[in-house]
C-alpha cells in the first residue's frame, strides 16, 4: 500500500513513474528525465530485486558523426573542385561518398559556425557578424540564445560522447574570461571535451589555447604547430572513447584555424610549391575553370566572372610584386595541403578503430570563401588590416624568406583569393556572391548510403547539417532542451539526396546578409546587391541606394548575366522576399560597419570593463583578451607597478598586452626598467631608464599623454621610479583598433609571442622579482568618445 501511495503521489506532483529501460524514450524533451525509482517493502536486500538500470543510449546503429570545418577556403580550394592544391583526403571522401557543388555558408566565420551547429539562420543565433563586431541589436549581439540549442547538446543528451577541437569563435566577446558566464563556452554548448582557441584566429606557432576552460601551457618545442597538436588531441580522444565505450557513438567537431590567416606553415610544406604560382592569378583562374568544366563540377559553357576592378592584371605587376605575390600563394598552398593531410590523420584514426563504415563525416572545406582581407599586396602582419595600415611591397620583400614562419603573421594578396573562389568574382565577406558563400563539401558514410562518387547539385546551406545529423541518427528534433522551448530548425535534412542525384531540391529559399552585402535565393533565382568589398573602408552607397542584380542560377552558374532589366518584376518579387525573410530572422536593422565595430565603444556592445577607468591586477593574472581588458587605445594611460627585486634589479615582464605583431610592455631588462610600444611589428618605440632598480621595493610608473585629435595618434611617454623621472620619449603613433586576435594581457609573464624580443615570451619572460600590484588607469571614456567623434567628422 505504501508503495502504491508513493507512486500515486509522484504522478500527482508531476513526476514520471518508474518505467522500464526497455520502453521507448521520449526524445523530444531533453534531457530525458530519469524515472522515479520504485519503493520497497523488503527488509533484507537479498529478498529484493533491483530495478533495471536507466541509461540514455543513442538509437541502435546510430552513426558516429564528424563535422570537419576548414577555415577561409573557397569553392576552388580542393583538387576535386578543380583547385591547384592536392587534397587527397577530400578527394577520397568525394570519390567514395557524395560531394555537393551548390553548398553555401554565411560568408564569414562566427555566423557560419553557429548556423552549422544549430541548424538555424545566423541572425537567429544573434550572429549577424563575427563575435568581435557584435552590437546591441537583436540578431547582432553575438550571444547565442538558449532557444537554439546546438546539435552537439542534442546528441550529448541522447547518449553520444562529444568533443570539439580547434577554432571556436562563438563566445560573446565580453564573456571570454574566467569571470564568464561560461554558458557560451564550448563545454556548455554540448561538448564534453574542448581543446582549442576561443577567437577568430590564432598564431599556429604560439597559440593561446584552452583544454576545457583551463589555459594550456605551450611546450618548449621549436617544431610545435597547433594544427598538428589539435590533430594529436583529436586522435587520442576518439581512440580513448572507443577503447572504453566501443558501443557508444561519438560526435567530433574538428575545426582547424587553417587556412585562415596567419598563414603559418612549416618550411617543408612550403617548399613543395616553389614556382608553381609564377603564372599568376589570371592564368590560374583560367586553368581552374578548365579543370572544373572537365570534371563536371561546373556546367559546360560556364563563363569566368570578371575580377573586381581593384584586382590588377598579373601582367601589369612589377617584378618585385610578382616575386612577393607568388611566394604568398606558395605558402597558402602549403597550408591547404598540410590541413588536408592532418584531416587525413583523423580519418585514418577512425579507420584504425574499425568505425569508418558507420561514421558520418561532413567535409566542409570552407566556412566562407577564400579571404581577400590581405588587400592588393597582402600583409606581413594581418593586424595591419584591422588597424587601417597599408604595408609596402618593398618592406615585405625584406622578410620573404621568413614568410609563413614564426616571425611573420602573414596574409596573401586578394588576387589569390579571387582565384581560389573560381569561377566567381567575389570572396569572403561578400554574402551576396557565391564566391563568398559557396564552398567544397563532401559527405562520407559507407554504411549510410550506396552512392560512391556521386555529385549533387541541389541547393544546400550550413543550416542543413544539423537536421541531417539528427535524421541519420534516428533522432527527432527536440521541442525542449534544458527546460527551454526550442525554435524550430530552419535547415532541411540532406539525407534525401544521398542516394538520389535527381531528387527534387528541398531547400528552396535562403537569405544572405553580411555587413550590408545581401541577397536572396529562391527556386533557382538569385537577387543580390554588392554593398561593400572586403578591402573597401566604406560602403559604396547607402543601403537604400544599393543597386540590385538578378540571376538565374539554373542557366548562369558563375553569376555573369544580370537579368534585372529584362525581368524587373521578378527582381521586385525577390527584393520583397528578402525583406520578408529579413524581418522573420532578425536581420533588421542592417549594420554595414566593419572594422569600426571591432572597438566595443564604437560598436555599442557590452564591455566587461564598462565605464571603468582603473583596473588593479596581481601577479599570476594572465590570459586576458582585449575584449575583457581595460581599453587603453586612443587615450592617455598610467601604469603603476609595485615590485620587489633582489640585488640584480630583476628581469622580465611586469605587465604586457599583445605580442610580436602589436602590443606594449612594462618590463625590467637586467635590472633596467623600460616601457616598449610595438606598433604592428613594423616599428618599436622604447622609453628606457639608465640605472638598475635598487634591491627591495620600488614603485614604477609609466605615464602616456595621448596627443588627441583622432584615432591612432601618438603621445609622450614618461617613466618614473619612486616618483623620480628616469626616462622620457615620444611614441609617434599607436594602434587604434586591435593588438591581436588571440594574444593576451598578462601580469608577470608575456604569453605566446613576445612584445619585447630581448625579453622573450612564456617562461623566458617570467619576472624574477615579486609583483605586489599593478594598476592600469586610462582617461575617462568621454575623452575617448570625443576623439572618435573628431575622427568620424574628418572622414
Amino acid at each position: 500500500m505504501m508503495g502504491t501511495f508513493l507512486t500515486t503521489t509522484a504522478i500527482a506532483l508531476g513526476y514520471t513513474p518508474f518505467i522500464s529501460a526497455q520502453q521507448p524514450l521520449d526524445r523530444t524533451v531533453l534531457p530525458i528525465p530519469e524515472p522515479v525509482p520504485p519503493t520497497y517493502n523488503e527488509l533484507d536486500v537479498r529478498n529484493a530485486t533491483p530495478p533495471p538500470r536507466f541509461e540514455v543510449k543513442a538509437p541502435e546503429g546510430a552513426p558516429n558523426v564528424v563535422v570537419i570545418l576548414v577555415d577561409d577556403l573557397g569553392f576552388a580550394g580542393t583538387s576535386t573542385f578543380g583547385g591547384p592544391v592536392n587534397t587527397p583526403t577530400f578527394d577520397q571522401a568525394a570519390a567514395q561518398g557524395v560531394h555537393y557543388t551548390n553548398f553555401h555558408t554565411t560568408a564569414v566565420s562566427s555566423p557560419t559556425r553557429a548556423a552549422l551547429k544549430s541548424g538555424r539562420n545566423h541572425h537567429v543565433n544573434n550572429m549577424g557578424g563575427i563575435i568581435e563586431t557584435g552590437t546591441a541589436f537583436p540578431g547582432n549581439t553575438g550571444q547565442i540564445p538558449k532557444d537554439v540549442a546546438p546539435v552537439a547538446e542534442m546528441l550529448r543528451l541522447n547518449g553520444y560522447s562529444t568533443a570539439a577541437f580547434g577554432k571556436w569563435h562563438e563566445t560573446a566577446a565580453w564573456e571570454a574570461s574566467i569571470s564568464g558566464p561560461l554558458d557560451r563556452w564550448p563545454t556548455k554548448q554540448g561538448f564534453d571535451k574542448f581543446y582549442g582557441f576561443l577567437g577568430g584566429e590564432t598564431n599556429q606557432w604560439a597559440p593561446y589555447i584552452y583544454d576545457g576552460t583551463h589555459p594550456v601551457e605551450l611546450p618548449d618545442d621549436s617544431d610545435y604547430h597547433f594544427l598538428n597538436d589539435m590533430t594529436n588531441q583529436t586522435v587520442s580522444w576518439l581512440k580513448y572513447q572507443k577503447a572504453l565505450t566501443p558501443d557508444k557513438p561519438f560526435f567530433i567537431y574538428y575545426a582547424p584555424g587553417a587556412t585562415h590567416a596567419p598563414h603559418h606553415v612549416p618550411k617543408e610544406w612550403i617548399a613543395r610549391w616553389k614556382g608553381k604560382f609564377d603564372q599568376g592569378w589570371d592564368t590560374l583562374r583560367e586553368q581552374i575553370l578548365s579543370r572544373q568544366i572537365e570534371k563536371g563540377i561546373v556546367p559546360e559553357g560556364t563563363q569566368l566572372a570578371p575580377k573586381p576592378k581593384a584586382i590588377p592584371d598579373w601582367d601589369t605587376l612589377s617584378a618585385d610584386e610578382k616575386t612577393l605575390f607568388s611566394h604568398q600563394a606558395e605558402v597558402f598552398a602549403g597550408f591547404v595541403e598540410m590541413t588536408d593531410h592532418e584531416i587525413g590523420r583523423v580519418v585514418k584514426a577512425i579507420e584504425e578503430t574499425g568505425q569508418l563504415d558507420n561514421t558520418l563525416i561532413f567535409f566542409v572545406y570552407g566556412d566562407n570563401g577564400t579571404s581577400a582581407e590581405g588587400g592588393r599586396n597582402g600583409m606581413f602582419s594581418e593586424m595591419t588590416y584591422f588597424n587601417g595600415v597599408q604595408e609596402q611591397v618593398s618592406d615585405m620583400l625584406k622578410v620573404l624568406d621568413k614568410w609563413g614562419g614564426p616571425e611573420t603573421y602573414p596574409h596573401m594578396a586578394a588576387g589569390w583569393a579571387v582565384a581560389f573562389d573560381t569561377p566567381y568574382k567575389w570572396t569572403k565577406q561578400v554574402a551576396s556572391d557565391h564566391g563568398g558563400t559557396k564552398v567544397g563539401m563532401a559527405v562520407h558514410w559507407p554504411k549510410g548510403f550506396k552512392t560512391k562518387g556521386g555529385q549533387r547539385e541541389q541547393f544546400h546551406h550550413v543550416i542543413d547539417v544539423a537536421p541531417t545529423i539528427l535524421e541519420a541518427a534516428g533522432l527527432p528534433e527536440p521541442k525542449e532542451v534544458n527546460g527551454i522551448a526550442q525554435r524550430p530548425m530552419d535547415g532541411v535534412s540532406m539525407l534525401y539526396s544521398f542516394d538520389d542525384a535527381e531528387a527534387k531540391e528541398r531547400h528552396t529559399t535562403q537569405y544572405f546578409e553580411m555587413f550590408g552585402n545581401r541577397a536572396i535565393y529562391h527556386e533557382g533565382w538569385f537577387a543580390r546587391t554588392i554593398h561593400k568589398a572586403p578591402w573597401e573602408p566604406h560602403p559604396r552607397r547607402g543601403l537604400e541606394e544599393d543597386i540590385w542584380e538578378l540571376f538565374d542560377t539554373r542557366t548562369d552558374f558563375s553569376l555573369v548575366n544580370d537579368l534585372s532589366k529584362e525581368n524587373p518584376k521578378k527582381l521586385v518579387e525577390m527584393q520583397d522576399l528578402f525583406m520578408q525573410e529579413a524581418k522573420k530572422n532578425k536581420v533588421l536593422p542592417i549594420d554595414d560597419r566593419t572594422v569600426e565595430r571591432v572597438n566595443a565603444a564604437i560598436a555599442g556592445r557590452p564591455d566587461l570593463m564598462g565605464d571603468r577607468t582603473s583596473l588593479t591586477l596581481a601577479e599570476g593574472m594572465t590570459g586576458m583578451t582585449e575584449n575583457v581588458f581595460l581599453n587603453i587605445k586612443n587615450r592617455s594611460k598610467t601604469i603603476t607597478a609595485e615590485v620587489e627585486v633582489a640585488d640584480d634589479g630583476g628581469n622580465g615582464v611586469i605587465i604586457a598586452q599583445g605580442g610580436r605583431f602589436g602590443g606594449w610592455a612594462l618590463y625590467v631588462n637586467d635590472g633596467i626598467p623600460a616601457y616598449d610600444y610595438n606598433f604592428l611589428g613594423l616599428e618599436r618605440f622604447s622609453v628606457t631608464g639608465k640605472s638598475k632598480l635598487k634591491p627591495g621595493k620600488s614603485i614604477l610608473r609609466f605615464v602616456f599623454d595621448y596627443d588627441g585629435g583622432g584615432l591612432a595618434k601618438g603621445g609622450l611617454g614618461t617613466l618614473y621610479v619612486n616618483d623620480e623621472k628616469v626616462a622620457e620619449g615620444k611614441i609617434p603613433r599607436t594602434q587604434p583598433m586591435v593588438f591581436s586576435a588571440d594574444e593576451t594581457a598578462d601580469v608577470g609573464i608575456d604569453l605566446a609571442t613576445p612584445v619585447v624580443e630581448d625579453i622573450g615570451s612564456e617562461a623566458k619572460s617570467r619576472f624574477t622579482g615579486k609583483i605586489n600590484k599593478v594598476t592600469v588607469e586610462v582617461a575617462p571614456l568621454e575623452q575617448a568618445r570625443e576623439i572618435e567623434t573628431e575622427t568620424n567628422e574628418t572622414q
